[in-house]
């Protein structure tokens, strides 16, 4: 049953294994870096807020020359040393005094993050055979979520404690899983660094298919942002359903993409099959959208069960535009420039991540059903798209990707 539940053995269970740890970091940090900030750094909500926004933004700049880096150096060692250095700069916090110094080590820590985040992709790129990465992406989804919930309960427990050391520790146990994760990428094989060649070195910027199919998946992304954060606020403010349906559905989600996230991504491999896969992911979400909208004047059990229905209309979407991104983020990208090609690829969830809070807030609690079709019609639209864009990339470089069917 484990075999069953693993990639096959290989760098791809080793990269598995790698993911556990990091991410397992990751849960346990998402749920209390506010927290720290705010009761132990005794920085004001305001200025956590500006503080995440700067380290964003900085991610975001150095995403495609770090991935450079990555191809010219070698994705393992990039991969290496940036989760080193995030090992001690994330113990940093420890030591930080005002607001200064808290944007200062965060800043830091995103341009480790970056290449840390660029060097994985490289590497998936360069150690398993085109046809499988995006199974393997899957996989490390997967493990993602199971991670990342293991890292929220351990959490918990810290926010039971409610004790200064209590948040301490967890900075600790965070550095411990960048040191440990760092160690463990000396277990992968080696992936050789590219040479440099004639022309500019960031080519992904002139590439226009691509720069394009980022910003359209980043725009996808959004969706991601629905049950997190939209419909939470939806659900106290504008339907009469009970808040623990909110907790039914996140949990809904997490047990579906780590049950299904892996059969959902067979067959998107060629670019073609992925730019298919993200146009009928975005009529799962546009269908979902439609459905929560009708819980605005449903009664309390209508409204809980069209809620459930809405989140497995969405997870269905959500897994298919999952694997159609992967799918094209490493089709269309030449495979000498995959570290720059991967690491612009993560701009456009970057980009999702800063624009969709605010946006998808605003259709949905400020205009109700109009917002909810709104947002319906514009994520059809973003996934019509993708397959003339595939083909766009196929007519215009030398890719192995076959004829795009539209």
């Amino acid at each position: 049953m484990l075999s069953r539940a693993l990639p096959p053995s290989g760098p791809a269970r080793t990269l598995t294994g790698i993911t556990l740890v990091h991410t397992l970091g990751q849960g346990l940090w998402m749920a209390l870096h506010a927290i720290y900030a705010t009761v132990v750094l005794n920085l004001s909500a305001g200025q956590f807020g500006i503080g995440v926004g700067v380290a964003a933004g900085v991610a975001l700049a150095v995403s495609t020359p770090t991935g450079h880096l990555a191809d010219r150096v070698g994705p393992r060692q990039v991969q290496i040393w940036s989760f080193l250095a995030l090992g001690p700069l994330t113990a940093a916090l420890l030591s930080v005094h005002g607001f200064a110094q808290y944007v200062l080590v965060l800043s830091l820590q995103a341009v480790a993050y970056s290449a840390s985040r660029s060097a994985r992709m490289a590497m998936v790129a360069g150690l398993i055979p085109p046809d499988q990465r995006v199974s393997v992406r899957a996989y490390l989804r997967a493990t993602t979520n199971v991670s990342v919930s293991a890292g929220a309960l351990l959490a918990g427990l810290l926010l039971v404690v409610d004790e200064v050391w209590a948040y301490k520790l967890a900075v600790v146990l965070n550095a411990s899983t960048y040191l440990i994760t760092g160690l463990l990428t000396l277990l992968l094989p080696a992936v050789a660094a590219q040479p440099a060649r004639p022309g500019p070195a960031l080519t992904v910027l002139r590439d226009r298919p691509y720069l394009t199919f980022v910003v359209l998946d980043g725009l996808l992304f959004m969706h991601n942002f629905l049950l997190d954060v939209v419909l939470p606020l939806w659900v106290l403010h504008r339907t009469d359903a009970p808040r623990w349906v909110i907790a039914a559905i996140l949990l809904t989600n997490t047990v579906a993409v780590v049950l299904f996230q892996v059969r959902a991504a067979r067959g998107t491999d060629e670019p073609s099959a992925a730019a298919r896969a993200s146009r009928s992911a975005s009529v799962c979400v546009a269908l979902a959208c439609v459905v929560f909208a009708l819980t605005e004047n449903a009664s309390s059990a209508v409204a809980c069960v069209l809620l459930l229905v809405g989140a497995l209309v969405h997870v269905v979407g959500e897994i298919r535009q999952s694997a159609g991104s992967w799918g094209l983020a490493f089709g269309l990208a030449p495979e000498h420039a995959q570290g720059q090609y991967q690491g612009t690829h993560a701009m456009g969830a970057d980009l999702g991540k800063m624009i969709a809070p605010a946006v998808l807030t605003w259709l949905a609690i400020e205009h109700g059903t109009t917002g909810w079709m709104v947002m319906a019609v514009g994520f059809v639209l973003v996934g019509s798209a993708m397959p003339l864009v595939a083909e766009w990339a196929r007519r215009s470089g030398d890719r192995s990707a076959e004829p795009v069917k539209v």
